[in-house]
């Protein structure tokens, strides 16, 4: 098992050095996991808790959070299209 993992990796690595980090990136599709690991990232660091003490104003950072839940949402929707 040791060896499989460690020929994988032999194999990244001479890939990155033969195309480049940018372009290997790229073809074998890192560029979009890093991206989608960003974007899960980002509503964890809105933490779990409400740090308003104030009843509305805790409705309204509920509301926010929800807002900037429904557009990563909405951004990570495939756009469907009709086909006759």
């Amino acid at each position: 098992m040791r060896t499989t993992r460690a020929t994988e990796r032999n194999e990244t690595l001479r890939a990155i050095q033969h195309l480049g980090r940018r372009l290997w990136k790229r073809c074998s599709g890192y560029h979009r996991r890093s991206l989608a690991e960003t974007a899960i990232s980002r509503p964890k660091r809105l933490g779990e808790r409400l740090a308003a003490r104030n009843p509305a104003r805790q409705v309204a950072e509920a509301q926010i959070r929800c807002a900037i839940l429904n557009t990563f949402n909405r951004l990570g929707m495939p756009d469907t299209i009709a086909v006759s």
